[in-house]
């Protein structure tokens, strides 16, 4: 049977759970052909080079080698970073006011995120109900990335709720099942209606 305790606190993920994030809202724009773009972000600004920025490298360092191998797409690389911005479309579908709803109920809420250091201010300033975080673990401060169980034991440590009794949210299924495996509840979040209904069984009705 699924878990259905109520949660003391709230541990959210920020990108794709509450905040709408894709870099093809940027790069559809400076590459308009669609397989074009989508062989530039799959072979040059990849994925998995956008996680060493999560884990802390500052992007103008870890664009060098992108830049060397392709000098003649410059432009496109740096803007991943000058243009971070443009990445970004509100929040995800029906998730707006959903951190103001919890802690009408008295929840507790925290952020454990995958997210560059120094992109982090950037992100709390134009999001303003990221504010009422009392905690947040940022990868790109910490020098490690979800799903390391080291974060967690971090996340742990940081927050003054206990794991078993907080809730942690998140759009990627192995950040959660890490999370459940360090001792915290889980929700694999998919859209706003599934979370809604899981947080109504656990007793939190929005």
């Amino acid at each position: 049977m699924p878990d259905t305790v109520r949660p003391d606190a709230i541990l959210w993920d920020i990108g794709n759970t509450l905040v709408d994030w894709n870099p093809d809202y940027l790069y559809r724009k400076l590459i308009p052909g669609a397989q074009e773009r989508a062989g530039f972000l799959a072979s040059v600004c990849t994925m998995a080079w956008h996680t060493e920025h999560d884990r802390g490298v500052p992007m103008a360092q870890n664009r060098r080698h992108l830049v060397e191998a392709h000098p003649h797409l410059e432009d496109l690389i740096l803007a991943w970073e000058t243009r971070w911005d443009e990445m970004f479309d509100g929040y995800v579908d029906g998730m707006e006011g959903m951190i103001d709803a919890l802690a009408a109920h008295g929840l507790a809420q925290h952020a454990l995120s995958n997210m560059p250091s120094e992109k982090w201010p950037w992100v709390r300033a134009h999001y303003p109900d990221l504010a009422r975080f009392e905690t947040a673990v940022i990868s790109g401060d910490e020098g490690v990335i979800k799903p390391d169980p080291a974060i967690y034991e971090i996340t742990k440590d940081r927050i003054p709720a206990t794991a078993h009794k907080t809730l942690f949210i998140d759009d990627r299924l192995d950040n959660v099942e890490a999370a459940m495996a360090a001792g915290f509840m889980g929700h694999h979040f998919r859209d706003a209606a599934t979370l809604k209904a899981d947080l109504a069984a656990r007793g939190i009705a929005l």
